[in-house]
């Protein structure tokens, strides 16, 4: 019987194209829009797939992504130039950190994964933001920002779900 041939993902559906979803939904998010007087929280949509991608597969890849997206960031929010690349950066080594653990858990244990990998790299940035500008960012905005990125854990699923058994050299 012949062995099965292994093919691993192709980068355009599992990386470029999430990244470049979450770039253009950053932008249409950033659009100066008021609701009841106020403008809605900007969700960190680099965040669910940084998530996933560690949880996925070890790669060189994400890693560059998440640095050129967090740069995006930073640039269309017009923050300090290498917070959101740290942030995300870090997002995505502790996911990897504890991969093994991760693989084949369901929705909710790795909602709470998620939750707990956003609120590390949230702290992370309000930390750097303290220690760059010596004042606190609204701990209120940080936290609906941290909700409405928790939120968007099912394109995070949806991303593990599709490509989590397309390599099975990394299982």
């Amino acid at each position: 019987m012949a062995s099965p041939t292994v093919q691993p993902p192709n980068p355009l559906g599992w990386l470029l194209a999430p990244a470049l979803i979450c770039m253009i939904a950053s932008v249409v998010m950033a659009t100066p829009v008021n609701l009841f007087g106020m403008r809605p929280p900007e969700p960190v949509w680099a965040m669910a797939p940084a998530f996933a991608w560690a949880v996925i597969r070890p790669s060189f890849l994400p890693p560059i992504a998440l640095l050129l997206m967090g740069a995006f960031q930073d640039a269309l929010w017009g923050g300090a130039l290498g917070l959101w690349p740290l942030c995300l950066l870090t997002l995505y080594g502790l996911v990897f950190l504890v991969r093994p653990i991760l693989s084949g858990l369901g929705f909710w244990s790795l909602f709470i994964w998620y939750l707990t990998a956003c609120a590390a790299a949230f702290g992370l940035g309000v930390l750097l933001t303290k220690t760059a500008s010596g004042t606190v960012p609204s701990l209120v905005g940080v936290g609906l920002q941290f909700a409405v990125t928790g939120a968007l854990f099912p394109l995070a699923w949806r991303l593990i779900d599709a490509f989590e058994d397309a390599d099975v050299r990394f299982r």
